[in-house]
Parts: C-alpha cells; structure tokens; sequence
C-alpha cells in the first residue's frame, strides 16, 4: 500500500516543481509526471503508466482535481474505475479523499462545479470574440505585409551562404520567417 503521485502541465514549458513539491509532503512515495498533455485528453502517457502501477490498497494522490482531468465525466469514471480496483483516491488542494462517503459526495460537487467554470470561461470568450467581430476586429494573429525587399534582402544573404538563423538577426526576423521569405518565388518578391 502505496500512495502515489500524479502531476500534469499542459505545456512543455510549464514545470510541475511546485505539484511534485505539494505531493511530496503529501506522502507521496512515487510520482508519474505528464508534460505538454491536456487535461481534455483521456489517454496520457504518464497516468496510463500509473494506472498500470496501481495495486489493491494504494492511494493516488493529485495537487489539484484539474490536475487529473479537465472533464467531469471524465475524471469520475476514473475514480470509479480506481475505486473498483480497490485503490483510494485524494486531492492535496481540495482536501477530498474518497475513504468515506462524504469524501466522495464532495468530489462530485467539486467537479462538476470546476466543469461549470471551464464552460462559462468558454462562453465569455466567445462572446467577446462576436463582440470583437461585430466592430470589425478579427481574432487570431495579425496579418503581416510583406516588405518585398526585406524578402529580396532575405534571399541575396541565403545566395551569400548565411544560415537563416543570421539572417534573421540582420533582417530583425524570426528565423521561421526567414524560411517563409526563402521559399517565396521571384515573382512573388518582385
């Protein structure tokens, strides 16, 4: 009998430090570790191999009910799934633990109410993008007009021999622009 940890960042940029921090004082004697993963997503690399770990009596410890998924649905099959199994489930943050019943009634509550946050979220960001629309203004990235001598500039330094990495520091681009410059047809820059 084991407790055991699982953390999760949705982008690989993102550090779990302070989660591993959390579930170490928490007990924890093992912690699996998901990076760059969405909480959306069923199957995760990190938590399948944890699941595969987990014996009858263990308890997988989460920082946050999040942390486990980002679905209500989702993350109470879960639990149910690990509760059949005979493994217990707690949440460091929210102070759930599913030992007893009313641990369990305030998973439910909590979850669906995270689940209402994330859908109200989303609705408030679409609206402000139909109110963006209506007054003319277009969501996503900017569009970019192309200074053809930049472009011409671009591909002379190429000819040079320069790597693309340069010659986005002498042009004052990103090298990914540099390739986009490079690959354009001569009478695209004339």
């Amino acid at each position: 009998m084991g407790s055991i940890g699982y953390t999760r960042v949705s982008t690989l940029e993102q550090n779990a430090d302070l989660q591993c921090a959390a579930l170490g004082a928490a007990g924890c004697d093992r912690i699996f570790t998901d990076h760059g993963v969405s909480g959306t997503v069923a199957s995760r690399p990190e938590l399948d191999k944890l699941l595969d770990h987990l014996r009858e009596g263990d308890e997988v410890v989460v920082w946050k009910l999040d942390r486990l998924g980002r679905n209500t649905r989702n993350l109470l099959a879960l639990i149910d799934d690990l509760e059949q199994r005979g493994v217990h489930f707690r949440s460091v943050t929210e102070g759930i633990s599913t030992t007893g019943p009313m641990g369990r009634a305030m998973l439910t509550v909590m979850s669906a109410f995270a689940q209402l946050e994330r859908d109200q979220l989303a609705e408030r960001t679409r609206a402000g993008m139909a109110v963006a629309a209506e007054q003319g203004r277009k969501a996503g990235r900017r569009e970019v007009t192309i200074d053809h001598a930049t472009v011409k500039r671009a591909q002379d330094l190429k000819a040079q021999g320069l790597a693309p990495a340069d010659i986005g520091k002498i042009i004052g681009t990103s090298r990914a622009t540099v390739y986009r410059y490079l690959s354009m047809g001569a009478n695209e820059v004339s």
